[in-house]
């Protein structure tokens, strides 16, 4: 693909969904605030709502903010649910006793661990976003159906070609390409091979480029203009860019967080299931580096990390934080959403002849 048609690809996809460049803010849970959604969004790229943790109602009252702050495109985000955890109560009790070792000894979780599922679909389509998107997976048929009934795009995440497959063979507009480099959680559809499914960006964006009828959306490692062109010259329509705007203002994360990011080496992210029970790629600190027992089974083991995610914040304790941040980590820049959206794509297109 040379330049030119990089270049034609992007304005084709921007002229579909709405955008003015081909910029979309990756939906990460719990760092996705109105504010900077919307701050992306009146720069001409495209917010996002990282839902997962959101309840329903949550979902509406983010929608109405972010629209009250900006008339632009946005997606909003589910996690396509696992199956029911196995639970082990040896296995939760040594991680328990771990964990001690690092802050509050955490109960074991009971009950609901996440938000109902079902109810957050409605809310989210209820919503009305510019596009629903998903990662661990697809979206139920009757999900996928009401969404295209309302003129409702989808994106699907996807770290194979067989999971990108299987997503547009359901429906899906396009796919999001989550390269290894990215931080957050990998978005497997099996969580038992996320481990041997950490592709490089530069390899899986033109496999699926050239496999695929839809655009492709390239995510991870990507931080600043060249990154986004070298994306685009190897196939992507856009790019979705998560870590690289967590040091701006408007997404108000953890002092201690946003100090890390900018003094991260790319081999200074690691990926672990230590928060979660997923993988994902975090900072390195020492609660991720000690000896620790088999992880319990996702979404228990986020039940377990999170008093010890809440005092390390508390306390600004960065050897117990959750820190999520991708390999390209040090490219992030501390400036204002919009300017950074509007530099990028300004800078990006210098290098796209």
């Amino acid at each position: 693909m040379t330049s030119i048609t990089a270049k034609g690809h992007a304005k084709a996809f921007c002229e579909r969904f709405g955008l003015r460049l081909p910029i979309l803010l990756a939906p990460m849970a719990g760092s996705t605030p109105a504010a900077l959604a919307g701050a992306v969004a009146n720069a001409g790229g495209m917010g996002a709502l990282g839902a997962l943790n959101t309840t329903p109602d949550g979902i509406g009252e983010w929608a109405r903010t972010f629209r009250a702050q900006s008339n632009g495109s946005f997606q909003i985000n589910l996690w396509i649910p696992d199956p029911p955890p196995v639970r082990d109560a040896a296995r939760e009790a040594a991680m328990a006793e771990f964990l001690a070792g690092h802050g509050p000894r955490p109960p074991i979780p009971e009950g609901p661990l996440l938000p109902d599922f079902t109810a957050q679909c409605a809310a989210m389509l209820a919503a009305g976003p510019t596009v629903i998107s998903s990662i661990m997976g697809v979206f139920p048929d009757d999900v996928i159906a009401q969404a295209k009934a309302r003129g409702i795009a989808w994106f699907a995440t996807a770290t194979t070609l067989a999971e990108a497959r299987e997503a547009v063979a359901a429906g899906a507009d396009a796919i999001i390409a989550q390269g290894a480099e990215a931080g957050g959680h990998r978005g497997a559809f099996d969580h038992a091979a996320a481990e041997g499914q950490l592709t490089g960006s530069i390899a899986l964006i033109p496999r699926f480029a050239d496999a695929l009828e839809v655009p492709v959306i390239a995510t991870g490692g990507i931080g600043d203009a060249r990154g986004i062109a070298a994306a685009l010259t190897l196939g992507a329509s856009a790019v979705q860019i998560g870590t690289g705007f967590l040091r701006c203002p408007e997404a108000a994360i953890h002092p201690v967080w946003a100090e890390a990011i900018a003094a991260a080496e790319p081999e200074g992210t690691l990926p672990t299931r230590m928060f979660s029970g997923r993988l994902g790629r975090g900072i390195a600190n020492a609660v991720i580096r000690a000896a620790a027992p088999p992880i319990a089974d996702y979404p228990v083991q986020r039940g377990l990390f999170a008093p010890i995610r809440a005092a390390a914040e508390k306390a600004g304790n960065h050897d117990a934080m959750q820190m999520w941040a991708g390999q390209a980590a040090f490219l992030a820049r501390a400036e204002p959403a919009a300017d950074l959206t509007t530099r990028l794509w300004s800078e990006a297109q210098s290098l796209l002849p």
